[in-house]
């Protein structure tokens, strides 16, 4: 049944080397996918094959080498990514290869096997070569100018933001702005290597640059980006003298832990503690959790509040420039927006 789309995907890969005249033969690569298919097809090898013959049709388009990426991305048999062994692997392979192109987003297994990175995984590739080879800058190519500054779904036009710190980029990527995969900053941060967010369709455009910090830069920003996330919960426990009564919190997140949900936010007060959960995650255990919550704490009250989303702002420095939140407070007050509980970071 999936010859006749594989004919088709094979003639496609032909047309484009008979266009640009390139010197690559791909009749063994299909072979090996055919064979692949008729035999064992596994899900990982299959959705691999995109980045493994595109990246041989850039290699001999460039006249660059082609390297494998199974040969030196490497995960553990749990099948999470190994990034030291991953590390030596791609010093090896490319000790003697002046420029090569190698595919992203998949690498192999300790059994040789492919397994493939979550989506996004080809940015993860590009960061863990940058570090192994101690290059002095990671560009990553991407269909975006740069990180933006708020959502484009949300705010129309909103603008580039030309320089941002690691930590501030892990702050807006947890709360939903996406440019990079979560995973893919780490290699080059822990290396200090800085990263430039580029758009491959406007390629004169400078995009986002990316650096452990920027003391000696001043764009005259306030906030740097805005991002959020719809649909958590608050658990808010209140009993007289909680917070001076020793192992109280414990309990709580123990029983959090037990149930496997994470706890975005705990801010407290003398006598309540207010946990920031996910809704659909806590769904499921929600009346089990506050079973627990009851027997072992007694609270004088114990109240859930729903539909509740969470706004950040980030910036340098904020916490030390005055009336900052207070220009925040207003701006939310003046659409009708209530704020049930904020927390600030000591930056």
């Amino acid at each position: 049944d999936f010859a006749p789309v594989l004919d088709e995907i094979r003639q496609r890969f032909a047309d484009i080397i008979s266009e640009l005249q390139l010197q690559v033969d791909l009749v063994p690569d299909f072979a090996a996918i055919e064979a692949h298919l008729r035999t064992s097809p596994q899900r990982d090898y299959m959705a691999s094959r995109g980045e493994y013959l595109n990246s041989r049709l850039l290699a001999a388009y460039l006249g660059f080498s082609f390297v494998d990426a199974a040969q030196m991305v490497l995960f553990r048999a749990d099948g999470s990514f190994d990034p030291e062994a991953t590390n030596t692997a791609i010093g090896h392979a490319l000790v003697s290869v002046e420029h090569a192109v190698i595919p992203g987003f998949y690498g192999a297994m300790p059994d040789g096997t492919v397994h493939t990175f979550s989506r996004g995984g080809s940015d993860v590739t590009g960061s863990v070569v940058a570090r192994a080879v101690g290059a002095g800058l990671y560009e990553n190519w991407t269909d975006v100018s740069g990180v933006l500054s708020a959502d484009p779904r949300i705010i129309e036009h909103p603008h580039v933001i030309d320089y941002i710190t690691y930590r501030e980029l892990r702050e807006l990527s947890y709360m939903g702005a996406s440019v990079l995969h979560e995973d893919a900053m780490f290699p080059v941060h822990k290396a200090g290597i800085p990263t430039n967010i580029r758009n491959t369709n406007d390629p004169d455009h400078p995009g986002t640059l990316i650096m452990e910090s920027f003391d000696d830069v001043d764009d005259g920003r306030l906030i740097t980006g805005i991002a959020g996330k719809k649909n958590y919960s608050i658990i808010t426990i209140a009993k007289s003298c909680m917070s001076s009564s020793v192992g109280t919190f414990r309990q709580v997140f123990e029983v959090f832990e037990r149930h496997g949900v994470s706890i975005e936010y705990a801010p407290s007060g003398i006598d309540c503690l207010s946990l920031v959960v996910s809704s659909e995650k806590v769904a499921p255990c929600l009346y089990s959790i506050l079973g627990e919550l009851e027997k072992q704490l007694h609270p004088d009250n114990l109240h859930v509040t729903e539909n509740i989303s969470i706004v950040a702002a980030v910036g340098r420095k904020m916490a030390f420039r005055p009336g900052t939140s207070g220009r925040i407070f207003a701006a939310l007050g003046e659409h009708g927006i209530n704020i049930r509980m904020i927390s600030q970071g000591p930056d």
